[in-house]
């Protein structure tokens, strides 16, 4: 006969709320509760559950509030059926707070409000009175406060209130303060309640006083220890607060040395979002991190620290004036480009890094007051101060085409290609600035635009300028010539165009521009432009300059625009001579208005159009190297707040491209933070130690190029844009991982 052993498993049912595990037998055991006694209150049940599993506090008292807390989540989980509520208490009606107390107009020192005196709340009187306070001058109000509080109200001697403060449960999880620490996962559930967050703070507007508030917090501090001792039978050893960014500095907590580690990813208490905040942290001992890392084994575990990374210097002068009408979208926008930048190929959850940040971002690209325009007007204002530093500046526009096509949800597009090819995408029209070498300075003029429709030749003609395409010449080179005008004495702007721009309304523009840009445009053979003498005789203008390549000459406006004026210019035409077979050699008729006297004059003309080739190496980048149209973002406004970001992104990889064949032996750190080119020299160099000294930008750059796959042989050259980017990509996360074993 066989033995049959049948080996039965259970299931073990546990659900984690209030930070307490509730499993299947407490949950059973309360339903049978709320079956036998109906009519129990929902008090006495809270009690109950508290004493059955033991839920105190450090002073033991049961943890009523919290175990309340956690039954409403029950029941909304469906896990048991309260009972209704049948009575209702006077503390549940929602009064309003009594009228705030006079307080006095003060601008005076410090010692001249005599003793500044931290009074604890602990009467009803003092209740009413912090309440008021706070409703009336706290942009948060008075609460909610969370958790076990104090709160305390400030006194001068000689004006009476002048403030108050409050102290509460601190949050649960914020990754920034978490990482200061060090504290285990484990160890943050045992040991938080022994971080209190000062969640209120008010020193009242009419009160002026410097080192006042400083003065209050460090008063303040030296009595709360006891305080919350006195009232829940443990000492906290950690303060935490929370600044919101953009509306205030913080500068009270610094006076006060308490110490910032950075700052929260605007997700909120709830998850829902919220403005994003800088955390400051106060030790109130010594060895405060070994009680916060204190686990259930009694030995202090403490993870590894990753230092803050801070701010890059190049974004905060690019985009740290930009007007979004709220100092926090900027603070968003400068968080936002900094994270681009160092992931250029990765899409905006992979270059954010979390949930949170995604989010963040996404709302930011989708928010009312952000304008792509607005964001491009900082970097306009920062690159004309570039231009400033430049004697002569070659200012190239051009066109180029975002293809969405394959985002066909996308609202806003408009066609791109012919009515056959249905390509939809925007139109984007940038001007920037190069140095007479080609390093890029910056934009100056950005035009982005959704087409209607493809229209009709023949009506083309009969188009005012101002509702043509055309336009966008015009409208750049008024950018720039405003641009000139404020620069007229320190720098000489030539605009420089390819054939599309060989429009008379272009040069008319600048015969009636004093003071404006120069011009430098490349003429279109097709046109057939016609050039007049003293004698005003014609000719056609490639005619006249093939008995002399380069010349003065009068451009008689076209047949349909005989009330624009004939514009003087000097043309040089420029040919190239026995050219590869069955190849068509390069032909050059360029047009400007800068002199031509002599034939170096010729050839620098020409070499100033060369110069124009950046403008499409830098539109590269941003297709390529910033991949803007991969982006998923379903509307063309959104499409254009990131494109804006893109933008400056693409132009500081084009501006490390030249800048390091430009100034090979200045110090990397004119581009490179320290921690970056440490990160680079010892992961390139497969070595522990960084050099004591940086290298030189060159050496910089190739060991970068080197990252993204440039080989660096003696005949290879200098490392191009495309493997920059690609190496940039990949230091972003060689640095991280540097600074967390160096820290």
């Amino acid at each position: 006969m066989l033995n049959t052993v049948l080996t039965v498993c259970y299931t073990v049912y546990m659900l984690r709320v209030g930070g307490r595990i509730f499993s299947d037998d407490v949950i059973k055991r309360l339903s049978e509760t709320i079956q036998k006694e109906p009519c129990l209150s929902r008090r006495k049940l809270s009690r109950l559950v508290c004493e059955w599993m033991d839920w105190r506090n450090q002073a033991g008292r049961l943890q009523e509030m919290s175990c309340r807390k956690a039954l409403l989540e029950l029941d909304r989980r469906k896990e048991i059926n309260l009972p209704k509520v049948n009575r209702h208490y006077a503390f549940q009606k929602v009064n309003k707070p009594a009228e705030a107390p006079p307080i006095a107009e003060v601008s005076c020192e410090l010692a001249e409000l005599g003793d500044v005196e931290i009074i604890r709340v602990t009467t009803r009187f003092h209740s009413k009175l912090w309440r008021s306070m706070l409703e009336a001058h706290h942009y948060l109000g008075s609460g909610p406060l969370c958790g076990a509080q104090l709160r305390y109200l400030v006194s001068s001697e000689h004006y009476g209130w002048i403030g108050g403060l409050s102290y509460s449960a601190c949050a649960r999880r914020v990754e920034s303060r978490d990482e200061w620490i060090g504290w285990t996962e484990e160890a943050r559930k045992r040991n938080h309640m022994f971080v209190i967050n000062n969640s209120r703070y008010l020193i009242a507007p009419t009160v002026r006083v410097k080192c006042l508030a400083s003065h209050v917090l460090a008063k303040c501090q030296t009595r709360l220890v006891d305080d919350w001792e006195r009232v829940y039978k443990y000492r906290p050893v950690l303060l935490e607060t929370y600044v919101e960014r953009g509306r205030f500095s913080g500068s009270c907590y610094r006076a006060a040395n308490w110490k910032y580690v950075g700052g929260t990813e605007g997700r909120g208490r709830k998850g829902t979002g919220a403005t994003v905040k800088d955390v400051y942290v106060m030790p109130l001992q010594k060895k405060w991190q070994a009680v916060l890392c204190c686990c259930a084994d009694g030995k202090v575990h403490v993870r590894q620290r990753v230092a803050q990374k801070e701010p890059r210097d190049w974004i905060e002068a690019e985009l740290g004036g930009t007007k979004l009408g709220d100092a926090r979208l900027t603070s968003r926008l400068l968080e936002m480009t900094g994270m681009f930048y160092d992931k250029p190929l990765a899409n905006i959850p992979q270059a954010c890094g979390s949930v949170s940040a995604t989010k963040a971002a996404y709302r930011f690209l989708d928010n009312e007051n952000v304008d792509w325009k607005a964001i491009l007007q900082a970097h306009y204002e920062a690159t004309e101060e570039r231009v400033k530093e430049n004697s002569l500046v070659l200012v190239a526009q051009d066109t180029t085409t975002l293809n969405y096509s394959t985002h066909p949800n996308t609202q806003g597009l408009g066609p791109i290609g012919t009515k056959s090819e249905k390509v939809r995408g925007l139109m984007v029209h940038d001007t920037m600035a190069f140095t007479e070498s080609g390093t890029p300075l910056g934009l100056l003029n950005v035009q982005c635009w959704a087409r209607d429709g493809i229209g009709s030749k023949h009506k083309r003609h009969k188009k005012p300028i101002e509702e043509k395409e055309s336009w966008k010449w015009v409208e750049s080179y008024h950018a720039v010539s405003q641009v000139q005008k404020r620069c007229r004495n320190k720098s000489l702007l030539v605009v420089v165009a390819d054939r599309e721009a060989d429009i008379h309304e272009v040069f008319a523009e600048q015969y009636n521009t004093p003071d404006g840009a120069q011009l430098l445009i490349r003429a279109e053979r097709s046109r057939n432009r016609k050039v007049v003498d003293d004698k005003e005789s014609c000719e056609f203008l490639w005619t006249k300059l093939e008995q002399q390549p380069a010349m003065p000459v009068t451009l008689r406006p076209p047949m349909l625009k005989k009330n624009m004026p004939a514009v003087r210019v000097w043309a040089v035409l420029a040919q190239e001579v026995n050219p590869p077979i069955g190849i068509d050699g390069l032909e050059w008729m360029l047009l400007t208005t800068v002199a031509v006297k002599q034939e170096k004059d010729a050839y620098e003309r020409l070499e100033w159009y060369a110069r124009r080739w950046g403008i499409e190496c830098y539109h590269r980048i941003i297709k390529s190297g910033c991949r803007v149209e991969a982006r998923q973002l379903e509307s063309a406004r959104r499409l254009c707040n990131a494109l804006a970001i893109d933008m400056i992104i693409a132009w500081r990889i084009h501006y490390l491209t030249t800048l390091g064949q430009e100034t090979p032996d200045v110090p990397c750190t004119v581009y490179f933070s320290d921690s970056e080119w440490k990160a680079l020299t010892t992961f390139a160099n497969k070595v522990k130690e960084p050099p004591d000294l940086p290298p030189s930008l060159n050496d910089a750059v190739r060991l970068l190029g080197k990252l993204g796959g440039h080989l660096g042989r003696r005949g290879d050259g200098h490392p191009g844009s495309e493997v920059l980017w690609r190496g940039m990509s990949r230091l972003a996360d060689i640095e991280v991982a540097y600074e967390l074993y160096t820290t």
